[in-house]
């Protein structure tokens, strides 16, 4: 089983224990050179194909994604250079500013995602990022070394919809910046902020590994609690820094508001025959992609019905593999793809499917 160091946030869509069983697949195939990472979110997919030396395109819609890729598969100067910028940073004095107002909390205050004296330093240490004189590539570093300080001293239960009662013990520790755990690229990596339909429109690949939000099939949970925009809403104004309008209870940028869809795939709504309008667009998807081999994940929790999920497999492609995931025994076994798989629902796992075009 391949183990390959990566970092990231707290993270609803991560693929930290799946990623193991995602390189073991992708190490089986020939001929595999330029791979796409199709919804990057944390990036830990990009960044272990980049550590393995694939030709690795990050594609997300998403502002902190852009920047976490960039730091890990664009920048280029070396550890020392980052780390006496992290030096001046983490020596700042730090001041009451707009996060500090706006996310800072007091022992005995209203719920706050940070103690005030975290978002102190972030108030300094952001406004002194943008007087730097230095390149995109090298301030994405010195981005995703603040947003993975701020997310080691938060008090949520991992995301930004709301905060705890109590502070948590790591809200008491200092905010420190640490220098990204970047690695050596040698592949010709490309980072896209974009929407996923242009990307595969324009860009051919040998290997692409989607896991789209398919979102919740918990029918009482609201689309606000399955989209990534109002989650993370904080780290997209930390990076952007365009002190935005906001609103309730836990301040969230006005264009995080459930109203406003940033991507299809999460999408709770169901189109006139009841179909998912996320699972037309993930066929319309993997129908356009031009590349040899696609790899999907799936969630037995997610809201997509495994009926439209065979159909779509079925009619795409070949299916080379069919894998279900068990953590427990942390095992992975190919599967029969018959309606023992569809008929599972008592069951959490994670799938893999493989498919050759």
């Amino acid at each position: 089983m391949h183990q390959i160091r990566t970092e990231g946030i707290k993270y609803a869509g991560s693929k930290l224990k799946i990623l193991p069983y995602i390189l073991q697949i992708i190490s089986e195939l020939k001929d595999v050179n330029h791979v796409l990472d199709g919804f990057s979110g944390s990036t830990r997919v990009s960044q272990a194909f980049g550590s393995l030396h694939y030709n690795t395109t990050s594609n997300d819609i998403s502002a902190w994604s852009e920047v976490f890729a960039t730091c890990y598969l664009k920048s280029k100067k070396s550890d020392i250079y980052y780390q006496e910028i992290l030096n001046h940073l983490n020596n700042l004095h730090g001041y009451d500013g707009w996060f500090t107002e706006n996310y800072g909390g007091e022992i005995g205050q209203l719920k706050r995602p940070f103690q005030t004296k975290n978002t102190r330093k972030l108030d300094a240490i952001r406004d002194e990022i943008d007087l730097l004189n230095i390149d995109w590539e090298d301030k994405c570093v010195l981005l995703t070394s603040l947003i993975y300080a701020l997310d080691s001293v938060d008090s949520t239960m991992g995301h930004y919809v709301a905060y705890l009662n109590e502070w948590s013990k790591r809200s008491y520790k200092d905010l420190e910046l640490k220098l990204p755990a970047r690695f050596e690229c040698h592949g010709e990596n490309k980072v896209i902020k974009g929407d996923i339909f242009d990307t595969i429109e324009n860009h051919e690949f040998d290997f692409v590994y989607f896991d789209p939000p398919y979102g919740s099939n918990n029918e009482k949970m609201p689309p606000s609690r399955v989209r990534y925009n109002s989650y993370y809403h904080i780290w997209t104004t930390v990076i952007q820094h365009d002190k935005p309008d906001i609103f309730g209870k836990a301040n969230r940028r006005e264009d995080s508001r459930d109203a406003v869809t940033k991507s299809v795939f999460e999408e709770f709504r169901k189109d006139e025959d009841g179909h998912f309008l996320a699972m037309k667009a993930l066929n319309e998807l993997i129908e356009k992609t031009k590349s040899h081999y696609i790899l999907l994940s799936y969630s037995s929790g997610g809201r997509a019905t495994k009926e439209e999920l065979n159909d779509i497999i079925r009619g795409s492609g070949k299916l080379l593999k069919a894998i279900e995931i068990d953590y427990q025994k942390n095992v992975m076994g190919n599967m029969r793809w018959t309606n023992e798989w569809i008929n599972s629902d008592g069951k959490y796992h994670e799938y893999l499917f493989l498919m050759e075009k």
